[in-house]
């Protein structure tokens, strides 16, 4: 062990310094690591870990469990007696440095031994590296029995950081040799508030690697930053054997060691500034969902506009027409046979059976007691369980689940066809809707609550008044050739927005619940397709999200090519394509919308 403050001072007298020997012939070490508090130093010798106290100069434990050797070791920043040790065996073991028990021993984790390990101390977890570029993280909390959080790919993700960039450059070096990426040490990075999503930053760790320098962010699991040595023509070191960093005083301190020679360089970092330089994609245009301009007489959103100022109000003289016809009694006398008054009532044909479900009790027609509480934006999400209830007698998969925008209402759409409709306080019998041949795939309530919309598998949409539980508008596989995996309401229910397979189509609709005695068995509704747009490659589209609670021209599609699409309805394009979101596909978006008691947060 060397005293920094005592070798500097025996090198300006001119004189060699000397270190104490802590112990001798451990045998070939790899990493050695000091604890939180500089009293004990972990020491990686073969196959075991050696814990040493710094000031006795004895050995406080010796750990033995790995089948291979010892790479690399990590003290618990919030608990200092405990060690995380990594070896070449490719697992982890926890250890009590106090009594040497083994806590927790890993499964193989890669194919190719782990390098390195970090501990988060805000966050909690542990971060181990592999030789072949994988990084694997735990959460080491009370009570999560060391869960496996997250598998994260360092060339994937540095591909889908550039993808997200247009115009930069990634690890392409033009000769179709791969780079390799060992994740050869960890350290955390310090960043200033204010860089990261919304005002705070979040846990990041300093990723080093042969090729480059990475920032990734714990809470998101995505790079922020990256630095690649071949992109500084004056740096002697293209390729690092050995990394290692430092973060102090808003400056990062790296150390690079040659792969392929006897050469050491050392590399200052500014990581705000190099955040701040990587950290918005170039689109062009800024995008908000907030209109910056009104509709162009060009845009598929023009006819809703359109339609709202058409609206006449109808003459005086159609309305005493109207009044008359309607309050004039058809037959005057009870005895005329062609009154009908004798014949056997009309049946309504093609109408369907809402009271299927025996013991139910139709909904009081009284307006719901519910009141919308405010929630602080500073208070924690919730985490205790107020109300549980059972939504079918059988094992029935609920699929949807959607709130009305006043938060009065809970639509549950079923897997055996049906759709229920709840008071938000899950009291009561539930409003009942049946039609669909299909499970029910796809919720939507209006702005005003009177309509609720719903897709099935069965191919087809129906809008249904929430007061009268009627179908008023049926589209069936005619219209769409695919399945609807999402239809909701759009633009204050100017449209319905419904995706179906690679594409995703704007339908205008009028809704009319009266009955035409002769012709009970057609639908008084209407629907027109006004726009249809497809996704960039084809592919199908997984999840739709786009605002209803104000005007907006914004829609976002997510599809199974881990792709999330912005179109511009407005324009009647796309405005942008983001690359690998996910390592599978997404299967929703949900996005902030107004709310009526507060301010709208991230969702």
């Amino acid at each position: 062990m060397w005293r920094l403050d005592e070798c500097r001072e025996k090198a300006l007298h001119g004189m060699d310094p000397r270190g104490l020997v802590l112990g001798t012939r451990p045998g070939e070490v790899r990493c050695v690591k000091f604890s939180p508090d500089d009293q004990m130093a972990a020491v990686c010798a073969g196959n075991r870990v050696l814990v040493l106290d710094v000031q006795s100069r004895t050995a406080r434990a010796e750990l033995e469990g790995h089948q291979g050797p010892v790479t690399a070791a990590e003290f618990c920043a919030w608990q200092a007696h405990v060690v995380v040790s990594g070896s070449e065996d490719r697992s982890f073991k926890v250890w009590d440095c106090r009594t040497g028990a083994l806590m927790h021993s890993s499964a193989v984790l890669t194919a190719s031994p782990l390098l390195s390990l970090f501990t988060d101390g805000e966050s909690q977890q542990l971060v181990a590296g592999g030789a072949e570029g994988q990084l694997c993280i735990f959460s080491l909390v009370e009570g999560h029995h060391y869960r496996h959080v997250t598998r994260v790919d360092l060339r994937k993700e540095t591909e889908s950081f550039y993808a997200r960039r247009p115009g930069e450059s990634g690890l392409d070096r033009g000769d179709g040799v791969d780079v390799a990426l060992p994740v050869l040490s960890l350290a955390r990075c310090d960043l200033p508030p204010g860089l990261g999503p919304g005002h705070g930053w979040t846990s990041c760790v300093w990723v080093g690697s042969s090729a480059g320098l990475f920032i990734l962010n714990l809470a998101s699991f995505e790079l922020e930053a990256a630095l690649h040595y071949k992109d500084f023509l004056n740096l002697s070191i293209q390729v690092a054997g050995s990394c290692a960093v430092m973060s102090s005083r808003g400056k990062a301190f790296c150390l690079l060691a040659s792969m392929f020679g006897n050469e050491v360089a050392g590399l200052e970092l500014d990581p705000a500034a190099l955040v701040r330089s990587q950290q918005h994609p170039h689109l062009g245009t800024q995008l908000s969902v907030l209109p910056s301009s009104g509709v162009s007489p060009t845009s598929p959103l023009y006819f809703g506009v359109a339609e709202a100022t058409r609206v006449k109000p109808a003459s005086h003289q159609q309305a005493a027409t109207q009044s008359s016809l309607r309050d004039q009694p058809l037959v005057f006398h009870s005895r005329v046979r062609s009154s009908g008054y004798t014949a056997a009532p009309h049946v309504t044909m093609f109408s369907p059976k809402t009271n299927v479900r025996s013991g139910c009790k139709r909904p009081s027609r009284r307006r719901s007691t519910h009141t919308c509480q405010q929630c602080p934006s500073d208070s924690p999400p919730p985490t205790q369980l107020r109300r549980r209830l059972a939504v079918a007698q059988g094992p029935v998969a609920v699929r949807c689940v959607q709130f009305s925008g006043d938060g009065r209402w809970l639509a549950c759409g079923l897997a055996d066809h049906l759709s229920l409709v709840f008071d938000a306080h899950l009291t009561g019998a539930p409003a009942v809707f049946s039609g669909h041949d299909g499970a029910v795939s796809a919720l939507g309530w209006s702005h005003d609550a009177r309509w609720l919309l719903s897709a099935s598998l069965d191919g087809t949409l129906r809008v249904w008044s929430a007061r009268s539980r009627e179908p008023a508008l049926c589209l069936g596989t005619d219209v769409f050739p695919e399945p609807v995996h999402h239809a909701q309401f759009y633009y204050l229910d100017s449209f319905v927005l419904v995706s179906s397979g690679p594409e995703f189509q704007l339908l205008r609709h009028h809704l009319d619940t009266r009955k035409d005695e002769i012709k009970r068995y057609k639908q008084r509704s209407r629907c027109t397709r006004v726009f249809r747009l497809p996704t960039t490659g084809a592919a199908e589209i997984t999840g739709l999200s786009a605002a209803n609670e104000f005007y907006s021209h914004l829609v976002l599609a997510a599809s199974r090519s881990r792709t999330v699409e912005v179109f511009d309805l407005n324009a009647g394009r796309s405005a942008a394509v983001i690359q690998g979101v996910h390592s599978r596909p997404p299967h929703q978006i949900c996005q902030n919308q107004v709310s009526e008691v507060g301010p709208a947060h991230r969702l």
